[in-house]
């Protein structure tokens, strides 16, 4: 009986590649806590400017416990402050704030909370809330670092809020100490970070040649609106250089991203194959 030979093979699967890490619980909250408590103190600004503008301690903290929009907070009482009309600075903040409404959107899809939780959730819709949540590369991930990062800021901005309004009112006249500033150079603070690309920097610096140049033309109040057209402005002249750029002399070459080329002179055609070509 012929001897049989066990072949053993010493070749193995390819291993699959590695799955994406997702984020840990750990890592979500601790760059939620850290966001929630670095905007979350800058509500001290807003206590301090409230109180300035001569509004109360109650309506002050009701203004953090109801409204709860931050840059919107500080654009109201900075115009207050300023001697401005209260329904001129009620629309400018309505304004500044409308933005939430668009990032509302967004997380709508991203959170994929029931109806009975969506009013709710609505209150913390923020920049930073909006910007941790969608951070993240799943749901889970994603409503545990937009519940973390609602819950510290919303406690932490109401409770230095309160700690700014009573300090104020401690010290008196708030433009004596200067404190009259700290609303707008928190609001700067704020606003530095997000201009990230040259179309934002150029809006904003339009802005603020706007809001100079009425001021002293316009009511209080008036120049922030004013200031408000300068998105939409640069978001045009924007647009009109873009047509310009794909109507121009090279708009028919290809592209980085695989737009069709004109053909050189003297390249043939692409045609079939025919029977000659194939012979």
């Amino acid at each position: 009986m012929p001897e049989q030979t066990e072949i053993r093979t010493t070749e193995r699967a390819a291993p699959l590649p590695p799955a994406p890490p997702a984020s840990s619980d750990a890592a979500v909250i601790r760059d939620a806590l850290g966001v929630g408590i670095a905007v979350g103190l800058s509500g001290f600004a807003f206590g301090v400017t409230s109180a300035g503008a001569g509004l109360s301690l109650l309506q002050t903290c009701a203004l953090s416990l109801l409204v709860f929009t931050g840059a919107s907070q500080l654009a109201l009482v900075g115009a207050l402050a300023a001697g401005g009309n209260p329904l001129t600075a009620a629309a400018g903040a309505f304004f500044l704030g409308a933005r939430n409404a668009f990032y509302g959107l967004r997380l709508s899809a991203v959170l994929g909370y029931r109806a009975t939780v969506k009013p709710f959730a609505a209150h913390w819709v923020l920049d930073e809330t909006s910007a941790v949540a969608l951070a993240q590369p799943d749901r889970r991930s994603a409503r545990l670092g937009f519940t973390v990062t609602g819950l510290t800021l919303y406690v932490l901005w109401n409770l230095t809020t309160l700690a700014g309004a009573l300090g104020a009112e401690a010290l008196g006249d708030t433009e004596t100490w200067g404190l009259d500033a700290a609303g707008p150079a928190v609001f700067l603070a704020l606003l530095a970070p997000m201009l990230k690309d040259t179309v934002e920097r150029v809006a904003a610096g339009l802005a603020v040649v706007l809001v100079m140049v009425t001021l002293p033309l316009l009511p209080t109040g008036v120049p922030v609106l004013v200031a408000a057209l300068a998105a939409p402005a640069v978001l045009v002249v924007q647009g009109h250089r873009g047509q310009g750029t794909a109507q121009g002399p090279g708009a028919d070459r290809a592209d980085d991203h695989g737009s069709p080329a004109r053909r050189p002179e003297g390249t043939p055609a692409s045609r079939p194959a025919t029977e000659e070509d194939r012979a």
